[in-house]
């Protein structure tokens, strides 16, 4: 079966359409462009576990570099990537989503930089932004949302998410810009 582009805001069923699918391997990837006088760029993707109310019960719902598993080992983040080189994922989690809470709604997916204010970085400066799932039983990837490069000064992205929809999970292509870096997400989902 062919892998499934989406665009922006373009939502699809996931379990439905893939009968036995289980356990999803979730690839986040992107290109930074060098320039003048530059440092190095370290983008992190990270994972919020959100309720109905669309916010996180604790700093437990919030999966990153620092606390790659969550969920009640539903989710894992498979560890950081400081330079974003090389082809294909530059992070991967792994979502089991029968063993995912119940209390828990949404997996969200987000890209944020690193120090971006001190750098003077931001999503202006990173192209080819993709997420991509795969079943991770055989590594057949299933959907790929490439978010193009409509981003200029905003330093966190949230890319898409898993949720539920009648006992089913769903994808959404989401792809909206924040400033304010990972404090905004980490806010806009209530741990602050």
């Amino acid at each position: 079966m062919s892998s499934i582009n989406l665009s922006k805001g373009q939502k699809i069923d996931l379990t439905k359409t893939n009968p036995g699918l289980t356990k999803v391997t979730v690839g986040l990837g992107w290109d930074t462009n060098k320039y003048s006088g530059g440092g190095d760029f370290d983008l992190d993707a990270s994972v919020f576990l959100v309720g109905e109310n669309g916010k996180s019960r604790g700093p437990e719902d919030f999966i990153f570099y620092n606390n790659l598993v969550g969920g009640d080992g539903s989710v894992t983040h498979t560890g950081d990537n400081l330079t974003g080189e090389g082809e294909g994922d530059d992070e991967q989690v792994i979502v089991d989503l029968p063993n995912v809470p119940s209390a828990i709604h949404k997996v969200v997916f987000t890209v944020t930089i690193h120090d971006a204010e001190s750098r003077a970085q931001n999503f202006g400066q990173v192209s080819n932004a993709f997420i991509r799932i795969m079943n991770e039983s055989n590594n057949e990837e299933i959907l790929r949302y490439d978010l193009g490069e409509d981003f200029s000064i905003e330093t966190a992205l949230v890319v898409g998410e898993l949720y539920r929809h009648a006992g089913e999970w769903k994808f959404n292509a989401i792809g909206s810009g924040y400033q304010g870096g990972l404090a905004a997400l980490v806010n806009d989902f209530g741990l602050a």
